[in-house]
């Protein structure tokens, strides 16, 4: 390959309108450089297809095109081995590349921008690299709902208390509980799988807002790129992010999840709750107190989905009044989109090895699973069902059950059945068999229960949903 004798200058690369370069400061602002050189593979991957579609369509020559390729494959050599001339002069990704091909290829160079923009250039990379993030995203995801289904099979008749408004309400399985978590994130893989689909169209060859006069196949091009078709509209091709805004919500949905059971993991690993251990790797001390454990790990994902959200916000501010086509606003489309995927990324293998590592305390949810009157709706259940009784008068009758178990200071299983019937005297001693925290998830077989044979049902079903 030739080597051009004279690097292309800024100016000369806007064309001949400008006489001279930017002034520093334009040139700080006005670089994206710094973070878009991520979308090289995309860039590289769509000039190919593109200079392939011009030779095919008689555009160009089949000399230049060769020529083309093996110059970008070249680039991509030097990018992967850390010996590209990242410069700032050049602005972005693009800029770089096509410099640098004029550097090693010399005159074929300039042809490949033809029937071309950086408009539809950049739109076609970044829905590339989102595509592809979605894809590793999904990956993650599966992962971590493996991790909960893995502690849901092991922990299918491990009886903890349930919650509501974070009082002890119902005995549940610590199975059914990682299986709530299972579905959130199935849940949150079909919302991304979603958003991929949507996207997959391909701006190439909308060129800067209006299309071309050049008799090109977009169709070719999407398709050596993987899209299901060119995008429609010239002008929406260009000018529109939502496919990332999509994509950000889905994450910021998988964040709020994370915080969920982060938040979770942060009460159960307390002192009072002693419920699960989390393993020394994913566990920090204190700098004063040496007893601490404290789980960090969590607490960061939990915080993390604050950064999550705020990364979509950013976004939709930089969209919201943007008139058509293209504006430079859109250049701050990248930041936050890079550093979603990446705070998830984090958080998703984060939470991983924390759900796979932690250990539970059977004993301890067992005896905390019977506290605070849990099994008070068995005993509404068992009247109705023995006793016939209407379910709102077995309601106002277990009510005041709890209050006298409440006066003598014991739980229901310990009042004596003499007391029981001093307030409904067809009460028998075969109440006492569902008051048991066993008995009582036992009995919740209604399908998506928590009875420990529902879960292991469950968990049998969720693999397979899933591809677990």
């Amino acid at each position: 390959m030739s080597q051009s004798p004279e690097p292309a200058t800024p100016s000369s690369i806007w064309g001949g309108r400008f006489a001279s370069g930017p002034a520093a400061v334009m040139q700080e602002i006005n670089a994206s450089i710094g973070f878009d050189k991520r979308l090289y593979r995309q860039d590289i991957a769509g000039s190919k297809a593109h200079c392939a579609m011009l030779a095919a369509s008689g555009i160009i020559s089949e000399a230049d095109a060769n020529a083309i390729t093996s110059g970008l494959d070249a680039i991509l050599w030097e990018i992967e081995n850390g010996s590209f001339p990242f410069r700032v002069a050049y602005e972005d990704i693009h800029m770089n590349v096509e410099v640098r091909l004029k550097e090693m290829i010399g005159e074929p160079a300039g042809r490949l921008h033809t029937a071309r923009s950086r408009n539809d250039q950049v739109a076609t990379d970044f829905r590339l690299w989102v595509r592809d993030a979605l894809d590793s995203a999904d990956i993650g995801l599966a992962g971590l709902q493996a991790a909960l289904l893995a502690q849901a099979e092991a922990h299918a008749g491990t009886v903890m208390p349930g919650f509501t408004h974070l009082q002890t309400a119902q005995p549940v399985t610590f199975g059914h509980h990682m299986l709530a978590y299972v579905e959130m994130f199935g849940r949150d893989r079909s919302r991304l799988k979603d958003a991929r689909a949507r996207m997959n169209e391909c701006p190439l060859g909308a060129a800067a807002l209006a299309g071309t006069s050049f008799p090109i196949d977009r169709f070719q091009t999407a398709a050596a790129l993987g899209f299901d078709g060119p995008t429609r509209n010239s002008l929406d091709s260009v000018s529109d992010r939502d496919f990332a805004l999509e994509a950000m919500s889905g994450l910021s949905i998988v964040g709020i999840h994370l915080s969920r059971i982060a938040e979770e993991l942060v009460i159960w690993t307390s002192a009072p709750f002693g419920f699960v251990r989390l393993p020394d790797s994913f566990s920090t001390g204190s700098s004063i107190m040496p007893q601490k454990r404290n789980p960090d790990a969590a607490e960061l994902c939990r915080a993390k989905a604050g950064r999550l959200i705020a990364d979509l916000n950013a976004l939709l501010i930089v969209m919201k009044g943007l008139p058509l086509a293209y504006s430079k606003d859109m250049q701050d489309d990248k930041e936050p989109t890079f550093d979603a995927f990446d705070t998830l990324g984090l958080c998703l293998a984060a939470m991983t090895g924390m759900i796979s590592e932690l250990t539970v305390n059977a004993e301890r949810c067992k005896a905390a699973a019977g506290q605070a009157f849990s099994t008070a709706t068995d005993i509404a259940d068992w009247l109705v069902r023995v006793l016939g009784m209407p379910f709102r008068d077995a309601h106002h009758v277990t009510g005041a059950v709890v209050k006298a178990a409440e006066a003598q200071g014991c739980d229901l299983a310990a009042l004596p059945l003499e007391a029981m019937q001093a307030i409904e005297p067809r009460i028998t001693a075969d109440v006492y068999t569902v008051l048991t925290v066993e008995a009582s998830a036992a009995s919740r077989v209604s399908y998506g229960g928590t009875a420990p044979e529902q879960v292991r049902r469950q968990c049998a079903e969720a693999r397979q949903r899933f591809a677990l």
